[in-house]
């Protein structure tokens, strides 16, 4: 898990993966939340009213109930379903340049995004944003109550910046990037993270030796951890 450091001068956010690399987090304030946001209430209202406009046309093959789950899904994983498929971005999001991702920094994941929806209600309780508002202003990280029930943060989308490089990012600079033949679970990436951290004390023959085991050599090994470790 990433360490997360908070700047004394700014509002920025320093996160450290395990392997030493170093970036920046900017997360989003008030002001270009509340844009994104109503673009996105912009594109459901006008979706939601094309569907009533040509319901009376369409009742006969939907019937109410499927126009008010309709509704439902509609107000309900709009948001979630879009920052699922698309790395965080909501339509607004993407116009204004932002992303939600999880507190250290990596991919929001489906369980994060669905908390910090499911209370999207109480921040903006009885159509009023008081409460986000002070919740945004008060935190760290500009950080809503969904914000905080997720272990999420709204970053822009150039948020991760390289400030310092870790001797094995330079290592593995060395290797081509290899696409695992199957998904890894987090205990198989960080068995091959360890691995690469190692290699040069295994030395090559050793390290062939063990990694051959389970791959045809050491340098396909370190081309998956080079792929691992520009995910992260």
């Amino acid at each position: 898990m990433s360490q997360q450091i908070i700047t004394n001068y700014d509002s920025s956010i320093k996160a450290i993966t395990p392997e030493g690399v170093e970036f920046v987090l900017s997360p989003v304030g008030f002001p270009i939340r509340t844009i994104s946001y109503a673009i996105d209430k912009i594109i459901q209202w006008t979706v939601l009213i094309t569907i009533i406009l040509l319901f009376d046309f369409f009742r006969w093959a939907m019937g109410f109930w499927m126009f008010f789950l309709f509704m439902f899904v509609l107000d309900w994983f709009y948001h979630v379903i879009f920052e699922l498929a698309f790395r965080g971005q909501s339509p607004g999001k993407r116009l204004m340049g932002i992303r939600v991702v999880k507190n250290d920094g990596s991919p929001v994941d489906p369980a994060s995004s669905f908390l910090r929806n499911l209370l999207r209600f109480a921040d903006t309780m009885l159509c009023f944003f008081h409460i986000a508002f002070i919740s945004i202003a008060a935190s760290s990280g500009f950080r809503r109550l969904g914000d905080w029930a997720g272990g999420t943060l709204v970053v822009y989308s150039s948020m991760a910046k390289n400030t310092a490089r870790s001797p094995l990012s330079r290592l593995l600079e060395k290797y081509e990037s290899v696409t695992p033949p199957k998904p890894l679970t987090p205990e198989e990436k960080q068995a091959i993270l360890n691995f690469a951290r190692r290699y040069q004390l295994l030395g090559e023959a050793r390290a062939n030796e063990i990694a051959g085991i389970y791959a045809p050599n050491a340098a396909y090994l370190m081309g998956i951890a080079r792929k691992i470790s520009g995910e992260l």
